[in-house]
C-alpha cells in the first residue's frame, strides 16, 4: 500500500482534478490525501477576516463569489447531469453551512470549521468524480481518526487504531480517499496539523498503515540541484537523504515542509516527491540511504538580516552570550547562523517581526549594528567525509565573492555562507558550473 498525497496547485482546475484521477485509478489499494483545491483556503481566510470584523456583508460578497467559482468547477469536471446534480448538492451544503458563521460570533474555533471546509469540499467532489468514472472508492474522514493531543502534536495510536477500523470498514474499495491538513484536538474540536499540513497527513497516514512509500506529487518540477529560476543548466535530484532534504527544505526548496516527512524517516517509509506533469518520470526518492561524499544541491534562503553585538566590558564574560540568545527566545525568532569572537556576535535571522524590539533589547550588552538584504546560500549533501575538500572547492570556486560569515560542522549535510542580495544569482550559477558541471 502506498499514500499519495496532491497538493492544491495539483487540484486547480478541473482538467487537472481529472488528471490526478488518471494517476491514482493506475492502482489499487492505495490511500489519497487531498489538499483544497487552489485559492479555497484562500478566500475563507478572507472571509475570516470580515467576520473577525463583524463584516458579515463583505465575508457574504467572498463566499457568493466562491461558491459561483465551485459551480463553474463542477460543470467543468462532470460529464453526466446526475454527476453535476450531485456534486452542485455538495456544494450548496458546504457553502450554506459556511454561511450559518455569518450570524454569530466568530472566534478562532469557527474559523477553524470555516477553513476545514477547503479540504471537505476538494475530497467529495474528488470522490463523486471517481465514482462517475465508475472507480470503487471509499472516502475516509480524516476528522475521524487524526487527532492531536494537548499539546498539538498527532496521537499516533489513537491515529493508527481509528484509520485502521475505517478501512477495515471499507475492505472492499480499490481506493480510499482521505483529507489533508485537518484533524481534531485532543477536545474533540476541528483543528489543523498547522505548517506542511498535508504533507504531514500522509507521512503519519503512511506510518499508521505501515505503507511502502509515500508519495508528495505537486504541479511543480522535482527537486533540482539548483534554482532553476536563476540558474542555467539544472538536473532533477534523483534521491536524497532524509537529513539532505530536511536541510534543502529548509534552505530553499519549498516544496516539502521540513518536519513534515520527520514520521516517515522516523517508521523508515521512503518519500517520493512527484509531478503530475510527468507521472511516469521517477521523481525525488528521499529514504534513510546515503551516498557518501557527493553533494546533491545547491540552494539559497533569502530576506536575511545579520546582527552583530559588540561588546568591549563583556570581554570573555561568563554568560554573555546566553543573555543575547534569551533576547531573541523571548520573541520566538530563530537564529540560522552564529559567529562568534572574543569582542562580539553576529549572528542571522530570517524573521524581522520583532527586529526593534530585539535590537532595543540588545543594546543593554553592547553596540548592535544591522546589515539587510542578505542571503544565505547552503551547499547540500554528505559532506562529513575525512578525506574531502568540499569546502576548499566551494570556497575556491566563489574566490571573487565577498563572504561575511561562513557555517560548517553543525550538520555534516550542510555548507553555508552569508553573501549581499546582489550577488545570489551569480554565487549560484558559479556554483552549479564548478560543482556539477
Amino acid at each position: 500500500m502506498n499514500v499519495l498525497k496532491f497538493g492544491s496547485a495539483s487540484l486547480a482546475t478541473a482538467d487537472k482534478m481529472k488528471d490526478v484521477a488518471n494517476i491514482v485509478a493506475k492502482e489499487r489499494n492505495n490511500i489519497i490525501v487531498l489538499s483544497s483545491i487552489r485559492g479555497t483556503a484562500e478566500a475563507l481566510t478572507e472571509v475570516s477576516e470580515y467576520l473577525y470584523k463583524k463584516n458579515q456583508e463583505g465575508a457574504i460578497e467572498i463566499i457568493n463569489r466562491l461558491e459561483k467559482w465551485y459551480r463553474d468547477f463542477v460543470q467543468a469536471l462532470f460529464d453526466t447531469e446526475e454527476g453535476r446534480r450531485e456534486a452542485n448538492s455538495i456544494v450548496s451544503d458546504k457553502f450554506d453551512y459556511i454561511r450559518t458563521f455569518t450570524k454569530d460570533l466568530f472566534t478562532l474555533f469557527e474559523e477553524r470549521v470555516v477553513m476545514a471546509q477547503s479540504e471537505l469540499l476538494s475530497s467529495e467532489l474528488f470522490h463523486l468524480y471517481l465514482k462517475e468514472k465508475n472507480v470503487n472508492a471509499a472516502l475516509i474522514p480524516a476528522l475521524e481518526y487524526m487527532r492531536t493531543d494537548k499539546n498539538s502534536v498527532p496521537d499516533p495510536i489513537f491515529i493508527k487504531d481509528n484509520l485502521s477500523n475505517l478501512l477495515d470498514a471499507a475492505k472492499n474499495a480499490d481506493l480510499y480517499i482521505t483529507q489533508g491538513y485537518i484533524c481534531r484536538n485532543t477536545y474533540g474540536e476541528i483543528d489543523d496539523l498547522r505548517k506542511g499540513g498535508s504533507d504531514f497527513t500522509a507521512s503519519l497516514v503512511g506510518v499508521a498503515v505501515g505503507a511502502d512509500e509515500v508519495q508528495i506529487w505537486a504541479d511543480a518540477d522535482i527537486m533540482q540541484n539548483n534554482d532553476p529560476r536563476y540558474v542555467k543548466g539544472t538536473s532533477a535530484i534523483p534521491h536524497l537523504n532524509f537529513d539532505e532534504a530536511a536541510e534543502l527544505a529548509y534552505f530553499g526548496a519549498k516544496i516539502l515542509h521540513p518536519s513534515s516527512i520527520l514520521p516517515a524517516k522516523l517508521a523508515d517509509i521512503r518519500v517520493c516527491l512527484k509531478n503530475i506533469k510527468h507521472p511516469d518520470a521517477q521523481g525525488t526518492i528521499i529514504s534513510n540511504e546515503t551516498e557518501s561524499a557527493v553533494i546533491k544541491a545547491v540552494a539559497a534562503k533569502d530576506n536575511i538580516t545579520v546582527i552583530n553585538i559588540k561588546s568591549g566590558k563583556m570581554l570573555l564574560a561568563h554568560g554573555f552570550l546566553r543573555r543575547v540568545m534569551e533576547v531573541f527566545e523571548s520573541y520566538q525568532t530563530s537564529i540560522d547562523m552564529l559567529a562568534t569572537s572574543e569582542i562580539g556576535i553576529s549572528l542571522t535571522i530570517d524573521n524581522d517581526h520583532n527586529i526593534q524590539l530585539i535590537l532595543d533589547d540588545l543594546k543593554k550588552y553592547g553596540t548592535v549594528s544591522v546589515d539587510n538584504d542578505m542571503v544565505i546560500i547552503s551547499v547540500i549533501g554528505n559532506l562529513g567525509s575525512d578525506n574531502n575538500s568540499f569546502v576548499s572547492n566551494i570556497l575556491n570556486s566563489v574566490d571573487g565573492i565577498p563572504i561575511r560569515m561562513i557555517s560548517f560542522g553543525g550538520s555534516k549535510y550542510n555548507f553555508s555562507f552569508l553573501i549581499s542580495r546582489k550577488y545570489k544569482e551569480e554565487t549560484l550559477q558559479i556554483l552549479n558550473d564548478k560543482l556539477f558541471n
